[in-house]
């Protein structure tokens, strides 16, 4: 289920379960807010596949795609409340977070570059974050843990593709960041060691605020 407005992507697409519809088809949404009917053909290596009801087939990056609505009366998708969300080069599909797992709250403040969580992770390991709250990074912005929309690319950020000021994370001191943003769905650790969460931000001086983030691990 959606839970926040595009664009939402940057690397991910989401299932929304839709209530009530007249024709079976699935609609593309497109982070420039053009909407294409038929069919997913296949997402993978970062590349969407999608028959478009005139029969021609479309392909596009997945930072292209805000998201994908599928139509709720399709058996391979009735009564599932599944994401489909793009860890590098792997779908994960995930069916929400798990009953039983710990939990730890976490204040990431802006104007640090990383905030140690205090929680191990191993390869493999799926977590899940819930993130709320807003911080200011820089005159007239003030944004969620999604980010800035429609941000420019910026080099200097710790993960230049994606939105300025969103929530991201790393495993390990000298890790590669990865994409958290305001997603709850399931995200596959890389690596083992230390979790550690920041904004995607490459100055930092000016920023005040923080997000409160729950670890589920």
């Amino acid at each position: 289920m959606i839970k926040r407005k595009p664009p939402t992507w940057a690397g991910l697409c989401a299932l929304v379960v839709l209530g009530a519809t007249t024709v079976v088809a699935d609609t593309l949404v497109l982070r420039n807010g053009r909407r294409v009917r038929g069919e997913l053909v296949s997402v993978r290596s970062g590349r969407i596949e999608f028959d478009e009801d005139n029969g021609r087939r479309l392909r596009y990056d997945t930072d292209e795609v805000d998201r994908i609505e599928f139509d709720s009366r399709r058996d391979r998708y009735r009564d599932r409340d599944t994401t489909y969300r793009r860890d590098d080069d792997e779908v994960i599909h995930e069916t929400g977070r798990p009953r039983g797992m710990r939990e730890r709250s976490v204040s990431v403040s802006a104007s640090e570059p990383w905030t140690d969580t205090g929680i191990e992770v191993r390869s493999g390991q799926r977590i899940y974050f819930s993130a709320s709250g807003r911080v200011t990074w820089g005159q007239d912005r003030r944004d969620g843990p999604e980010g800035e929309r429609g941000s420019p690319r910026n080099p200097g950020r710790p993960i230049p593709n994606r939105p300025g000021a969103a929530l991201i994370a790393k495993v390990g001191s000298s890790g590669d960041p990865f994409f958290v943003g305001s997603d709850e769905s399931a995200i596959r650790i890389r690596s083992s060691g230390r979790l550690f969460l920041g904004i995607n931000d490459d100055f930092l001086q000016d920023n005040s605020g923080n997000f409160r983030v729950i670890v589920y691990y």
